[in-house]
């Protein structure tokens, strides 16, 4: 069963983001079978407590486990890194039904 990943971000210098972070992400998410079905900038919060959160990311995985191994994995551990102080995320995974 297919599962999904929702990033919600508040990004705050989106081109160091998008160059580093960004680029090293993708490759990662493609080497582990994921692939993004929507990233942009521009969201608008209509209900909740996400607000400044306008930044959405949706990758879309084979199953919640290879997800789940991407996360988790020493590689993305590294990536990640390249985030700190450019962006504050809400992470989410859920299956599809």
């Amino acid at each position: 069963m297919p599962a999904y990943m929702i990033i919600a971000a508040k990004i705050h210098d989106r081109d160091k983001f998008k160059s580093g972070y960004g680029q090293e992400a993708a490759k990662l998410v493609a080497k582990f079978g994921g692939e993004y079905v929507v990233i942009g900038p521009g969201a608008t919060l209509l209900e909740g407590t996400l607000e400044g959160y306008t930044s959405i990311a949706v990758s879309k995985w084979p199953d919640r486990e290879t997800a789940q191994s991407f996360w988790d994995s020493d590689e993305y551990a590294e990536i990640k890194k390249l985030r700190d102080g450019l962006a504050d995320c809400q992470v989410m995974l859920v299956d599809s039904i």
